[in-house]
């Protein structure tokens, strides 16, 4: 079955602060959401990430690495988390983005994961 990323980004500028009872809601709601794909046998993984602002960036340039402190471009929407799933196709897929809590309000990038053939 193919296996796909959904890569979530939304505007950190819309967080609520982790300890106020709007982030609380939002978070059963991303509870239930992995619950009901986890039951569904179609997540295989997944992680939600810290911000953009404690990142580090490398580059290998001319055999000299550089490290940057933050993200690598400056955007509106960062990368808050990922999950990992199977899903018949495409447009299952798609099925199961759309019930992410955050598809409102930003984006659910979803990306086909390269099948690499054993030798």
């Amino acid at each position: 079955m193919p296996k796909y990323a959904f890569l979530l980004y939304d505007d950190p500028a819309n967080a609520h602060p982790m300890d106020s009872p709007e982030m609380a809601a939002e978070m059963q709601q991303w509870f239930a959401f992995t619950e009901e794909i986890q039951a569904a046998g179609a997540m295989l993984g997944g992680e939600a990430l810290l911000g953009t602002e404690i990142a580090t960036c490398v580059r290998v340039r001319e055999g000299s690495t550089v490290t940057a402190d933050g993200p690598f471009a400056e955007t509106k929407e960062a990368l808050g988390g990922f999950y990992l799933v199977e899903a018949a196709d495409l447009d299952a897929a798609i099925a199961w983005a759309e019930k992410i809590p955050s598809v409102g309000s930003g984006t659910v990038e979803i990306r086909p994961i390269m099948e690499i053939p054993e030798d």
